[in-house]
């Protein structure tokens, strides 16, 4: 477990660039570097989670925390990815978040969101490589990537997921995928009852004002309704919890949750604990508890049959077909946001360059990269 745990806390210290580029960081370090599972059980992860609500990475780090070590393994691997932008989020809820205006940090984070670049440009070339060899899957993928550039929104990414699953049934299934002596589909029925107990409890502590129980509610809510996790959050939290603090101390949390590793879910370790003030560590950890669990409740009800489910011929066709799609999904992503909010100018886009062309030739430890990129950074923010 310790293993686990250690792998994960390392790099929720290190993954700037939200959940596209955790991926790419998951996928490196844990297919690539570590081989804790191959590239084909890996992406079935990124695809189950796309189809469960809930925080998208942080779901696909549970399962390879699952995989590795059961139950017990993928809360190792929550508690390691979660803890460092937890306790930062905490910290920045209850102090003055000023040191974020020096100059050395501010550089030294901009040098990382280039390293997401790098990142998640490393992990489309090579899931496209895996994913998209046949004609309809480039075609998939391509017209993936473009819908969701041209109108990006919740509604176009669960469409286009959709319509690649039918493509996949209808074009990708192959006979040669079945097997008849292949065990039974046991969905865990256990975790299911729990999501539900969880739900309906959040209905009733929804009407208790001024009390942990609103905060359960409100943030179990929100977790169990999010599609995609990341960026997509931030409407959801706005209109769920926006009207008990200022506009301008809820943006504040959100962009504090976008400068730190991690996931960005922890935005509800600031609200939390600005919503809990005789308390903040109560309301902090209600908070963050209530919004990460549904998803993982979720992951748990097919996780362990996900393999021979994976196996059936419709399923492994519509699988194919979520596989070239997600890989469109995740070109837009390296786009927009990751791109864009990193990438300002020609030396910018040199940085990256040079970063891709190391990573691709001398393959080095990603710790080493994030040591290059963050000093860099820092040194051409003081010049």
């Amino acid at each position: 477990m310790w293993q686990i745990f250690s792998r994960f806390l390392a790099l929720g210290l290190i993954s700037f660039g939200g959940p596209a580029a955790h991926i790419g960081y998951f996928r490196k370090a844990f297919v690539d570097e570590l081989q804790w599972l191959d590239s084909k059980q890996y992406s079935s992860f990124v695809a189950l989670s796309q189809f469960m609500p809930g925080p998208g990475s942080s779901q696909v780090g549970f399962a390879i925390g699952y995989h590795r070590g059961g139950l017990l393994g993928g809360l190792a691997a929550f508690l390691g990815f979660t803890l460092p932008s937890f306790l930062l989020m905490f910290l920045f809820a209850v102090t003055s978040a000023q040191w974020l205006d020096l100059t050395a940090v501010e550089g030294a984070i901009h040098g990382l969101k280039l390293l997401a670049v790098v990142v998640v440009a490393d992990a489309t070339l090579s899931m496209f490589s895996q994913f998209c060899q046949r004609k309809t899957t480039k075609v998939l993928m391509a017209t993936t990537a473009v819908a969701t550039l041209l109108m990006p929104s919740l509604l176009m990414q669960i469409t286009v997921l959709i319509v690649a699953a039918v493509v996949g049934v209808m074009l990708l299934t192959r006979g040669e995928a079945i097997t008849p002596d292949a065990p039974a589909i046991k969905l865990n029925y256990y975790w299911l009852a729990l999501f539900i107990i969880g739900l309906a409890t959040s209905f009733y502590f929804i009407n208790q004002p001024d009390s942990l129980g609103l905060i359960f509610a409100k943030f179990f809510q929100v977790g169990s309704l999010v599609f995609g996790g990341g960026h997509v959050v931030l409407p959801l939290l706005e209109t769920s919890v926006g009207e008990y603090m200022t506009p301008d101390r809820f943006l504040t949390g959100y962009a504090l949750a976008q400068a730190i590793p991690g996931p960005m879910f922890t935005l509800a370790t600031f609200l939390g604990a600005d919503l809990w003030l005789e308390s903040p560590i109560q309301g902090a950890l209600v908070a963050t508890f209530a919004i990460f669990i549904p998803g993982f409740l979720l992951m748990l009800v097919g996780l362990k049959s996900w393999h021979s489910i994976s196996q059936r011929p419709a399923i492994a066709g519509a699988l194919a077909g979520v596989n070239a799609a997600v890989v469109g999904l995740l070109l837009a992503a390296l786009y927009q946001p990751v791109f864009t909010s990193a990438v300002i100018m020609p030396l910018d886009m040199a940085l990256v360059v040079i970063g891709f062309s190391i990573l691709k030739i001398f393959k080095p430890s990603l710790v080493w990269l994030v040591i290059g990129f963050a000093f860099i950074g820092s040194i051409l923010a003081m010049l």
